[in-house]
């Protein structure tokens, strides 16, 4: 490394997670790249980790917030103070690979029009089985979409680097310019969709999504919220509902709502009811009515923050 290098800020949030964050922080001891800062935002977390994360890692800023503000804001703490040529926004559940940065810096060097850079995202617990290849589109009418090789074992298969939809929240790696002219992420959101549309608003402003798979990192998937969770139900259904009323436009906005009513609406109720699950089917129906509530709040906005001069 040299003083050429560019800066490189992690940001990473906790929270009443201590012990995974501080994992997290120790792979970060094995990067072959030196020239970075470590950004911990503490959302408000029921135990405080200053102690445990500054005795042992007196290199990190840390950032307490006095309350929890979820992915997309605890985020936009971390970016509000990083001082890094680029960012790298990594949920604190993943362990990072020795050469992660090299590889995900390479793809600047080539082409320029490149504002986010994703690596390949595997499983942890299964570092064989694959995650993350980049993302499909989302269907205009269901706002659903998937992750390309996920749960596929790796023989290769996705290893052709390339452009993609969307940047997957797990691990950004983003050029700082981006956020000087796109914004940072959207607040609104809280937790679920958030890159996703801030994906798309990057993409508005002249920039392209690539995913790199020669960068790798493992991912312990859904510790903190977990796959069956009551929580997670209702905020993948308010904010699918959120994204497809700022980012669907012309006739599939007219078509959309139509899908949510005839068919999502139904469906999940059976669904839920037959499961006896009625916690969730509370937070389903929950999400949906906040939409409706909200609807000022889903306005399309830019976000645009003003360059530095």
């Amino acid at each position: 490394m040299n003083s050429r290098d560019p800066f490189i800020s992690i940001i990473t949030i906790n929270f009443n997670n201590v012990k995974v964050t501080c994992e997290f922080l120790e792979s970060t001891k094995n990067l072959t790249y030196t020239n970075f800062e470590i950004i911990v935002v503490d959302n408000a977390s029921n135990e405080n980790p200053i102690s445990v994360i500054s005795r042992n890692y007196p290199e990190v800023k840390l950032i307490i917030n006095d309350k929890n503000l979820g992915f997309s804001g605890g985020n936009n703490t971390g970016i509000t103070t990083a001082k890094g040529d680029y960012l790298f926004i990594v949920n604190n559940d993943t362990e990072v690979t020795p050469d992660l940065f090299e590889k995900l810096l390479a793809p600047f060097q080539k082409d320029n029009s490149i504002g986010v850079v994703s690596p390949k995202i595997k499983y942890f617990a299964h570092p064989d089985i694959i995650q993350y290849a980049g993302f499909t589109t989302i269907n205009p009418f269901t706002g659903r979409n998937k992750c390309i090789g996920d749960h596929e074992i790796d023989k290769g298969q996705h290893d052709s680097p390339g452009y993609t939809p969307y940047a997957h929240g797990a691990a950004m790696f983003v050029k700082k310019e981006v956020i000087e002219r796109a914004g940072t992420l959207a607040d609104i959101f809280f937790l679920y969709y958030e890159e996703l549309d801030w994906s798309v608003r990057i993409q508005k402003a002249g920039y392209r999504i690539y995913f790199e798979p020669q960068a790798i990192i493992y991912h312990k998937e859904s510790l903190s919220v977990g796959k069956n969770s009551v929580l997670k139900t209702y905020y993948l259904t308010r904010n699918r509902i959120l994204f497809m009323r700022r980012n669907v436009s012309g006739i599939n906005s007219f078509f959309w709502p139509f899908f949510l009513i005839l068919i999502s609406l139904p469906k999940n109720t059976i669904s839920f009811i037959i499961k006896k699950e009625f916690d969730h089917l509370k937070a389903f129906y929950n999400g949906i009515v906040w939409n409706l509530t909200h609807l000022k709040n889903g306005a399309k906005r830019s976000f645009l923050v003003k360059r530095n001069s």
